[in-house]
């Protein structure tokens, strides 16, 4: 099982994947990155997920309700051993390839659902938990990331009602709170208040941590409640959209695009520096 560091050097390399493919080809790059630290820790540490059978009935399931977030999560399935991120380069955006904008399970066998509409996997989700509960399942979890813009939407909000009645303690939801969606600051778009003060009005077990903290992260994962509870749990992560990229951190800009080769260069220099000097102090 990874350690701290073993999960810090993998998020750093997931990040420069990240910027290497945002040289080739438009990606989400921003959000990508602000919720890279909870992909990592999720797929790397948390989930019990077998990339030699991915339809096996014991294992968690994974739902990217916020869609856009597909390269992260490719790169999050290689790092797992699901494919190579070899693949993930040569295959994005490429016709008959596996891996796009918005993540599709008619082409790649370890996407749970496909989605791309926001406001849609998490409400899939939540039937997914219960569908688990009625196979008698007590054991597996449904995780699912959202983003704090998809709050906006009524589907949200009435899964988040229907997780609390049916008691579906084995969902786990991941609130990308990084402040800025395409059109804007989230607060000048649809402002939502105090997300978290919501979760816990329907009923939800709420958890706030720093989303770029990979040892917050990991600690509110081991300090969940049992998959067979009767409360649901979300996660509020508040996040920094281009996190680790200092001309892209905060900027809506960065909701999707490309980057050049001198960029890239500097952001993947920078964020080697950054873990180095933490690493060998």
């Amino acid at each position: 099982m990874m350690d701290i560091r073993e999960l810090e050097k993998s998020a750093l390399q997931i990040r420069k994947n990240l910027l290497k493919l945002c040289t080739k080809e438009v990606i989400h790059i921003g959000g990508d990155l602000s919720i890279a630290d909870v992909m990592t820790v999720l797929w790397l540490y948390q989930m019990k997920y077998n990339p030699a059978d991915p339809k096996d009935e014991g294992r968690d399931r994974f739902v990217l309700s916020k869609g856009h977030a597909s390269a992260v999560t490719g790169f999050c399935q290689a790092a797992l051993g699901c494919f190579s991120a070899g693949d993930v380069f040569k295959e994005y955006a490429q016709d008959g390839g596996r891996f796009s904008m918005h993540s599709c399970n008619l082409v790649n066998p370890f996407v749970e659902v496909s989605t791309g509409s926001l406001g849609h996997g998490f409400p899939v989700a939540c039937g997914i938990a219960a569908g688990l509960r009625l196979k008698g399942n007590k054991m597996s979890r449904v995780y699912t990331v959202m983003g704090d813009g998809e709050q906006s939407e009524g589907s949200i909000w009435e899964a988040a009602m229907n997780a609390v009645h049916y008691k579906l303690g084995n969902l786990v939801a991941i609130v990308d709170f990084n402040g800025l969606e395409a059109d804007g600051a989230l607060a000048d778009v649809t402002a939502l208040g105090d997300i978290a003060a919501k979760y816990r009005a329907f009923g939800w077990n709420v958890v706030e941590l720093d989303g770029n903290n990979v040892a917050k992260i990991k600690d509110a994962f081991d300090s969940l409640p049992s998959a067979d509870s009767g409360i649901p749990t979300v996660l509020v992560c508040h996040t920094v959209k281009g996190k680790g990229v200092p001309f892209m951190e905060n900027q809506v800009r960065y909701h999707a695009g490309k980057i050049t080769q001198e960029q890239f260069d500097e952001a993947a220099s920078l964020l080697d520096q950054v873990f180095n000097e933490k690493w060998s102090a």
